[in-house]
């Protein structure tokens, strides 16, 4: 069995948090300021040092997306159309000894494409042959 210090400790480390930050009850994202990319990180690793099957792990319910999303202010990436759930490290203590991702979603329904991502590719492609164009017509 693990125990909440072990858990606090991997949490300071992944987070960079100090000791006296991170406590039981701790939202990893809004009171440690670990998001997006970070916390995907933080949790692929304590996938793989607690043996944590995290097969039901749903990331837009914990956390938002790394870096812009222009689309996103057209339309709404998975992160913003389900409410919020925290991961504290007393949770993480529960999954660890436990052996798998513990958490029940509520039903929730998400497109099956992510139009603000086209939105962006659009908008990436559409800078791409502009800048051809005037490199181009020089």
């Amino acid at each position: 069995m693990y125990q909440l210090a072990e858990i606090l400790k991997f949490v300071e480390t992944q987070t960079g948090c100090s000791e006296d930050e991170v406590l039981e009850s701790s939202d990893i994202v809004n009171d440690l300021g670990c998001d997006g990319d970070d916390f995907v990180d933080l949790i692929g690793k304590f996938s793989k040092d607690y043996d944590v099957d995290i097969s039901a792990y749903r990331w837009y319910f914990h956390h938002s997306e790394e870096g812009n999303n222009i689309g996103g202010s057209i339309f709404r990436p998975p992160n913003e159309r389900v409410k919020r759930i925290p991961v504290t490290p007393g949770m993480l203590l529960e999954f660890a000894n436990s052996g798998k991702w513990g958490i029940q979603y509520p039903d929730h329904l998400l497109p099956t494409r992510r139009y603000d991502l086209i939105i962006n590719q659009i908008l990436i492609a559409a800078f791409i042959i502009l800048l051809i164009y005037k490199c181009a017509s020089k």
